[in-house]
């Protein structure tokens, strides 16, 4: 019997992709090109199954033109690159790599924090441009991070990951908010309080957005919402781009009306809105929040586990649809 074909969609370990040459015929890319949706469509025809990261689109376009797919494989928790309703109206399992990555991606959150109240890549700029002559008692003067007032927008794993970092390790008031509130044991868990998000804007002294990007979660956080937040506040976004409207943002941080961001997810990435480019008090960074060489490795394993329990009848291990079964 033949071996079932499978296409890894960008370079991954190669140690991952010798692992499901064991168990499929693999078609890989090493060279890591980023193949147009006609590219990547073409590639899939004859494929039953495929490893994918966030930058490839599986929609229901793509799906007409591979009949034989039965599953697509992302490495990330996030799936905003799958077209849900298309992959399960199609017969197609998707799947994500939740929980590996989770307390990878809360330290990064929470480092990515410091540095934004604590104004780093300004004062390292400041200094590799040989501005640095004297000291002076308000030379990139940030704000504390200890003892303030830490929220949340987005309370699932990592979000909570961070409110315990906060909590527990800063002593931070935590506040978040979420489309549903924590239980009672989770929230003492966690330090944390729920508030509306009116409040959540107002009161938090760092802001932390780590919610799924959706139809109803674009643009969150746009110019009105920025307007609500306090002046001496900060914002980090390390969920998704387009959660945040970066022109609204880029102009709230040119015109102090909060203080600083931190950015690792952009609309349109990897392109960077220019005008983010522009304005100093902006940590950016190339979403990287889940990447520690362990953690990555975790995500493709799990990647690969799931194709490999599907394809032997155990089904998939963490799947993000439940399918009908579909017909070739």
């Amino acid at each position: 019997m033949s071996k079932p074909r499978i296409l890894v969609a960008r370079a991954i370990f190669p140690e991952v992709v010798e692992r499901l040459s064991q168990h499929f015929e693999v078609e890989a890319n090493p060279a890591d090109a980023v193949w147009s949706p006609a590219e990547l469509a073409e590639r899939l025809q004859d494929k039953d199954g495929a490893l994918t990261t966030a930058s490839q689109r599986i929609d229901a376009e793509l799906l007409a033109r591979c009949p034989r797919l039965r599953i697509v494989a992302n490495m990330a928790v996030g799936y905003n690159n799958f077209d849900v309703n298309a992959l399960t109206a199609s017969g197609v399992q998707g799947t994500n790599t939740p929980d590996v990555l989770t307390e990878t991606t809360a330290d990064f959150g929470f480092a990515l924090l410091m540095a934004t109240a604590r104004r780093m890549t300004e004062s390292e700029h400041y200094l590799r441009a040989g501005q640095w002559t004297k000291w002076s008692y308000d030379m990139f003067a940030g704000s504390d991070v200890h003892g303030s007032t830490l929220g949340i927008l987005g309370m699932g794993r990592i979000g909570q990951g961070i409110a315990r970092r906060g909590a527990h390790g800063f002593g931070m008031q935590v506040i978040y908010h979420n489309r549903s509130r924590l239980s009672p044991a989770l929230e003492g868990e966690c330090g944390a309080r729920y508030v509306s998000k009116e409040e959540l804007l107002r009161t938090a002294d760092h802001l932390v957005l780590v919610l799924p990007y959706t139809a109803e979660s674009h643009h969150a956080i746009g110019a009105a919402e920025l307007a609500q937040m306090k002046p001496t506040a900060t914002l980090v976004n390390i969920a998704r781009g387009g959660i945040v409207d970066d022109a609204a943002l880029a102009a709230a941080l040119r015109d102090k009306r909060i203080a600083a961001a931190g950015l690792d997810v952009f609309e349109g990435e990897p392109q960077v809105h220019p005008d983010l480019l522009t304005v100093p008090n902006v940590v950016l960074t190339p979403h990287i929040a889940s990447a520690t060489v362990p953690t990555r490795l975790a995500m493709a394993n799990l990647a690969a586990d799931n194709l490999i329990a599907f394809f032997d009848g155990r089904g998939a291990l963490t799947p993000v649809n439940t399918p009908a079964e579909r017909l070739v």
